[in-house]
């Protein structure tokens, strides 16, 4: 839940350049002697006056509740499954009080597939903090920050039929050495490993990032020692097009860090943060079409409520916005759109509501740039008893059908809510692996894909089977190159969300 800051602060004079350690920050122009309320209130009609065009295109709907036998208070994004449905992690509620790992089909059903501390000890884990990984075998992969044979938290793996195995406990060598407490998820590297992040543990205390192979072999790739480093990693890992993982810490020796590291473990630190430039980075990075990754900053900028920022991979960092609390404060993390347009939700702001119990608003859903112009597309808690919920904590979900999807905290019957937002963005493919050698086998997910006709690989055809509405198996066929993923249907040709790349 929001702490409450004062986001109302001080106001830049002109445009600054600044070199902070190892990164560059470019920042906005605001000119002097503007007022603190002045500034506030020029932000605050920027966002009212968006084109009311796209304001009217967006439809928002809550789906479900929790009730907590269910889940509560997700702070974890969706993954879409084979079948179509979408799959995460509650923290809370279940059986047994300790999360559960949980299905939302597209018509509104929850359904708890696993709940935790099911097992003597706890030792399946509990507290799931993150969202869940599909593996290559269909199942899904994920984390709990505690329980364990070490109670120190799992890696783990769950069948979609609620099959649970116990991969890997932490804390199991000598002064935790292996780490301790992971609260980001796991992302599934090119080579079918799993890579991830613990916030605490290491030689150091500081976490660490380790691989994982599918069997639950683990190696502690990186240890933080705290310093320009960072400590306190949070956040999932994402691989870039260059083969490395890029990766966030909330703390360190400024506001937190920006970092690179091989699968062999060579690490890089990109960009060391201070409270302009944004503090307390506890959110994934998203890589764009143009190469570079954008994401956000729970804390800092001039309102000391968060900013939206890119950065190159090679450390060059601008700042595209910084929230005031008009438009929102306390963001999670990105998800790039078909649009090309980034979306996020914030913790707090957009309204002042009472029952909210903080000035500074229940959250909004909003829309950014690559340029950094932002439209705030939904404000939470404005109907009393906050019917869509409040404090949205988890990213969105861009699924195959075009909307989006994601959950609150608090609000609609007491333990949160999960809904929906359309910005009437069409439905699209996702090819799953989106990089690899001719001949492996490819899984093409998607909403309607019964009667499908034609698979192509930036043109060039692939057999294919339909497996079901949803999925779509294949395999990259010769002579394919970089591009887009293309499925005829009887109704209408769909596009990859992303190119795949063919390595030679």
């Amino acid at each position: 839940m929001p702490d409450g800051h004062q986001w109302l602060g001080s106001t830049a004079c002109s445009w600054t350049s600044m070199r902070v350690n190892l990164g560059t920050v470019s920042r906005s122009l605001k000119p002097c002697g503007w007022s603190t309320a002045r500034a506030a209130l020029t932000l605050a009609l920027a966002v009212v006056m968006a084109s009311p065009r796209a304001i009217a295109q967006v439809a928002f709907t809550t789906l479900a509740d929790f009730n907590g036998t269910n889940g509560q208070g997700s702070r974890a994004s969706f993954v879409q499954g084979l079948d179509g449905n979408f799959y995460s992690t509650s923290g809370g509620g279940g059986a047994n009080q300790s999360g559960t790992v949980y299905k939302f089909t597209p018509s509104g059903t929850v359904t708890t597939v696993y709940s935790f501390c099911g097992q003597p000890d706890c030792a399946d884990g509990s507290d799931p903090s993150a969202g869940l990984t599909l593996g290559s075998d269909g199942d899904f992969y994920g984390t709990t920050s505690a329980g364990g044979t070490g109670r120190q938290g799992t890696v783990f793996k769950v069948t979609p039929a609620g099959m649970l195995t116990t991969l890997y406990s932490f804390c199991s060598q000598p002064n935790c050495a292996d780490g301790t407490t992971p609260l980001g998820g796991l992302v599934l590297g090119i080579d079918e490993n799993f890579y991830g992040t613990t916030a605490y543990g290491g030689s150091s205390n500081w976490g660490t990032v380790f691989k994982v192979t599918p069997d639950g072999a683990l190696t502690t790739l990186y240890t933080f020692t705290g310093g320009n480093d960072g400590a306190y990693p949070e956040a999932n890992l994402v691989q870039g097009t260059d083969g490395a993982f890029y990766g966030t810490t909330s703390s360190g020796s400024g506001g937190g860090s920006i970092f690179s590291i091989t699968p062999e473990g060579a690490f890089t630190v990109l960009f060391d943060f201070d409270g302009l430039a944004g503090s307390q980075v506890s959110t994934p990075l998203v890589q764009a079409g143009n190469g570079n990754f954008y994401g956000t900053s729970y804390g800092g900028g001039d309102y000391y409520a968060g900013t939206v920022f890119e950065i190159t991979p090679w450390g060059a960092l601008t700042i595209l916005w910084m929230f005031t609390g008009v438009e929102g404060s306390y963001p999670s993390g990105l998800v790039e759109g078909t649009d090309g347009n980034f979306y996020g939700t914030t913790q707090g702001g957009g309204v002042f509501s009472i029952q909210c119990g903080s000035i500074s608003g229940c959250g909004t859903v909003f829309r950014i740039s690559p340029k950094g112009s932002l439209t705030t597309l939904h404000k939470f808690c404005e109907k009393s008893g906050c019917p869509d919920g409040n404090y949205p904590d988890a990213g969105l979900l861009q699924a195959t059908d075009g909307n989006f999807y994601s959950t609150t905290l608090e609000g609609g019957s007491g333990s949160g809510t999960i809904f929906g937002l359309s910005v009437q963005l069409g439905p699209f493919v996702e090819a799953q692996p989106m990089i690899g050698t001719v001949g492996i086998p490819v899984r093409i997910l998607g909403t309607n894909l019964t009667g499908a006709t034609s698979v192509t690989f930036n043109g060039v055809l692939a057999r294919f089977k339909v497996v079901s509405r949803s999925l779509i198996a294949t395999t990259v066929p010769a002579g394919a190159t970089n591009g887009d993923v293309q499925v005829v249907t009887p109704g209408g040709t769909l596009k990859s969300n992303v190119p795949f790349r063919v390595i030679q």
